[in-house]
């Protein structure tokens, strides 16, 4: 048992089930625990479930997936970045839960009408052997916070807008738990924001690699290539769109390149160092330039470069004929929307790099 989570209440086994100093459980995954008393055999029994180890993709499902309603009923947008990891890695899902589901709750409240929130998850090399360091990251377009009191959000009780856009009552305790939680599974939680701009949050969490996994599975599920360290050329016209596919891309570790138009891409590659590009990922249907002409406008440089990058066409779009205008422009694959980024790594690995 932990004690001390915050003073009157402590977490019993490494789950979500809180427990008052009375024993009755006030808070719990499963609702038919509620109000019932920890010494009862069903209790403790349920409460053993959460030791498992368990693959971090459910993890992260379980992170996320309880605000899908709440989300769609209010008016923002959400995006869910989560890659496949390669290990079933041991640890605390249930804190692991918690910490998310605070963090989110925290970028809906201060949100702004139409507002945005990213989500992502990617795996960190650990210097530990049988170790690996799992990196959450929440960013939103809400209201922010002053320098103030960034330095005193993980205070018990501080809150700055306690009249935020919401229902929902705050205690001030939402982000000081965090805290805790992500400490006792010994890691560390960071916060940059801008008034007026948005927070975001940024969570790394130590996992131990499940010993029993299959060790020759472990290494064929480890992709070989990835887009790190390249720089891509990202043509699209539509806001959200191009802001999630940048925000995908780096999130893979890629460097990007903005355009709005294919002629605005044209005109960026001309002005370009020769090879400055890696990869050009372009809408097709645009307005002053579409996706076409500007792919046949920079095959037709003098330029050997021009001639030899991988241009990869996105579009909603995936009929035979479609891809076959593509290739008619010199473009080298094709990869419907909503842009699935695992299929659009390995295009971009099998053209080369």
């Amino acid at each position: 048992m932990f004690q001390g989570l915050l003073n009157g209440y402590s977490v019993q086994k490494e789950g979500t089930i809180i427990v008052a100093d009375d024993g009755i459980v006030v808070a719990s995954n499963d609702e038919s625990l509620l109000g019932q008393n920890t010494t009862d055999n069903e209790v403790v029994q349920a409460m053993k479930k959460h030791t498992d180890s368990q693959h971090i993709y459910h993890l992260k499902n379980e992170g996320t997936g309880c605000y899908g309603i709440m989300l769609k009923q209010r008016d923002y947008y959400i995006y869910a970045y989560l890659p496949d990891t390669h290990w079933d890695l041991i640890g605390s899902p249930g804190y692991v839960k918690h910490v998310m589901m605070n963090i989110l709750s925290n970028a809906v409240k201060y949100n702004r009408a139409n507002g945005q929130i990213y989500i992502s998850c990617r795996e960190l090399p650990s210097e530990q052997p049988e170790m690996t360091t799992i990196e959450f990251t929440c960013r939103d377009t809400g209201i922010g916070m002053t320098e103030a009191f960034q330095k005193q959000i993980f205070e018990p009780f501080a809150q700055e807008h306690p009249g935020s856009r919401t229902k929902f009552a705050g205690t001030g305790l939402g982000m000081p738990i965090t805290k805790k939680l992500v400490e006792k599974m010994g890691g560390t939680i960071s916060c940059e924001s801008k008034e007026g701009a948005g927070t975001t949050f940024v969570i790394r969490v130590p996992f131990k690699i499940d010993p029993d996994v299959d060790e020759h599975k472990v290494q064929k599920d480890i992709p070989e290539k990835s887009i790190e360290g390249l720089h891509i050329l990202l043509v699209e016209d539509n806001e959200l769109n191009m802001e999630l596919a940048e925000f995908m891309l780096r999130n893979e570790g890629a460097d990007v390149t903005k355009a709005w138009n294919g002629q605005k891409a044209v005109e960026i590659f001309e002005k370009g160092r020769p090879d400055e590009f890696d990869v050009i990922l372009i809408d097709i249907m645009m307005p002053v330039m579409n996706g076409y002409e500007a792919a046949r406008m920079i095959r037709s440089m003098d330029r050997e470069d021009a001639k030899v990058i991988p241009i990869i066409a996105m579009t909603a779009n995936a009929f035979t004929e479609d891809k076959l205008r593509t290739k008619e422009a010199g473009m080298n694959e094709h990869i419907a929307k909503p842009v699935d980024m695992k299929r659009l790594v390995k295009i971009i690995c099998e053209l080369g790099h």
